[in-house]
């Protein structure tokens, strides 16, 4: 346990409500709380003579001013979120009433928490490793029921037990192969490339799984980055506002009303759609519009999904070819419009000029609207996105580790190959065993374990 202030924070939001708590956590939390913690007459209470899991009810004082009547729940070291000793004041809801009562701890001895102190504190009392700690704050962010679930699965351990499973191997096959370097006479490394390469394979294998899923975990998190794109005034807009089920963007018969991309999140399925509603792509002479269209054009680049509407009502316009051909490489589907009014453009053409699936839609009524959240749902649900089993990196840090154990990885494999010296191939197995370590953070420098707690919420 680390010696540390006690600290607190205000735990819940900053906008008004009905409750609001303040989390306290320290080896003193307890003493200092009982400075200011009094019954009804104005007499304090010994939270120390407390049993731990217990909710005290009673008032909070400043001197002999009654500040406010609260209960406060009590939890002893180690069985508490910190693994100290933790004091939550639930008190009335509002900024005002918080503060106050904040203020008055620290004039008794308390510090004010930074951002993610009491996690990283956690994290310090080996209370969670660090991909369980940085999963504390994706549970917090979660958009959807899946994203949820991989959260949790993540903060129950999920990661740390697979990487543990991991390094065990890789220390067995360092700890024999430094034993046999140092005494060669007694432990012999007879067959021992062999072994090792067996065990180098495995590991491989099972590290670019964890890569391969990082897309998918990414989607989770993010959402499938799904991108509306097409010719100005083809109903663009009108689609992002049938999908959220509300007039989000504005919609005018004037081409070129959206300059600018609209991102909003849906949820469909279990999946999380984050959309953007792109300029409409078109030669012009307005600087702001060319603007937008090249930030469409950079949206395009990074979807995950595509969404290329037509106006049925047309013919097809030097722009609309334009954007089939930007969008050919790009998984997505192809949405023709306006299937209310005399239509000109023949579905099947359109499939076999775009090499996607085409779907009829009436903005202005909504028809086609089930058919296209459908197909979103088959493209991503049944593409194995769903299975709630595997193991899903989603933090852009924990990815950058795998991919440096498989470049360390594969560097043991050539070394064996090559017929290089055991001695060095160790060092890459070394280097493999840290790797793996930052993920869970037995191996990261202070510096950065800092950097990472700073981005959490305040009292968290």
């Amino acid at each position: 346990m680390f010696e540390q202030e006690t600290i607190a924070a205000i735990a819940t939001s900053s906008k008004n409500g009905s409750i609001s708590v303040i989390r306290v956590s320290g080896e003193n939390s307890f003493s200092i709380v009982s400075r200011i913690f009094c019954n009804e007459k104005g007499t304090l209470i010994d939270l120390n003579e407390k049993k731990s899991h217990t909710i005290q009810y009673g008032f909070i004082f400043d001197g002999s001013k009654k500040i406010d009547e609260v209960l406060v729940l009590l939890m002893k070291a180690p069985k508490s979120y910190t693994a100290e000793d933790v004091v939550e004041i639930q008190c009335h809801g509002g900024h005002y009433i918080c503060q106050v009562i904040l203020d008055l701890l620290v004039r008794h001895g308390v510090r004010v928490a930074e951002p993610g102190e009491f996690t990283k504190r956690a994290f310090l009392n080996g209370r969670l490793d660090l991909s369980q700690a940085e999963a504390v704050m994706d549970v917090i962010q979660s958009k959807s029921e899946l994203a949820l679930f991989n959260s949790m699965s993540q903060l129950r351990g999920s990661i740390k037990n697979r990487i543990q499973k991991l390094r065990e191997v890789i220390l067995e096959d360092v700890a024999y192969l430094e034993a046999a370097l140092d005494d060669p006479e007694h432990i012999s490394l007879d067959s021992f490339d062999e072994t090792i390469e067996g065990h180098v394979r495995a590991l491989l294998k099972d590290t670019n799984h964890l890569l391969e899923n990082c897309n998918n975990g990414r989607i989770m998190k993010e959402g499938i980055q799904t991108v509306i794109v097409g010719k100005p005034n083809v109903g663009k807009s009108s689609l992002l506002n049938c999908l959220l089920r509300e007039n989000r963007a504005i919609v005018t018969n004037i081409p070129g009303t959206t300059r600018d991309t609209l991102e909003e999140d849906i949820v469909i399925g279990n999946i999380l759609l984050h959309l953007i509603d792109t300029a409409g792509i078109r030669e012009t002479e307005n600087e702001i519009e060319s603007i937008g269209i090249k930030k469409t054009k950079e949206s395009l680049e990074k979807a995950d999904f595509v969404i290329i509407v037509l106006d049925s009502s047309k013919e097809l316009s030097k722009e609309d070819y334009e954007i089939l051909d930007l969008c050919k490489n790009s998984t997505g589907v192809v949405l023709v419009n306006k299937s209310d009014l005399q239509q000109t453009l023949s579905m099947q053409e359109i499939r076999n000029l775009s090499g996607k699936d085409v779907i009829s839609f009436s903005a202005a009524k909504g028809d086609g609207l089930d058919e296209l959240e459908s197909y979103i749902k088959r493209q991503f649900i049944e593409s194995k996105i769903e299975e709630k089993d595997d193991l899903y990196i989603t933090n852009a840090r924990q990815k950058e580790a795998l991919v440096q154990t498989k470049d360390s990885l594969e560097k043991v494999l050539e070394s064996i190959e090559l017929g290089m010296p055991e001695d060095l191939y160790a060092i890459d197995l070394t280097n493999a065993y840290e790797s793996l370590g930052k993920i869970i953070g037995e191996t990261l420098e202070e510096d950065i374990i800092n950097k990472i707690f700073k981005d959490f919420c305040m009292g968290k």
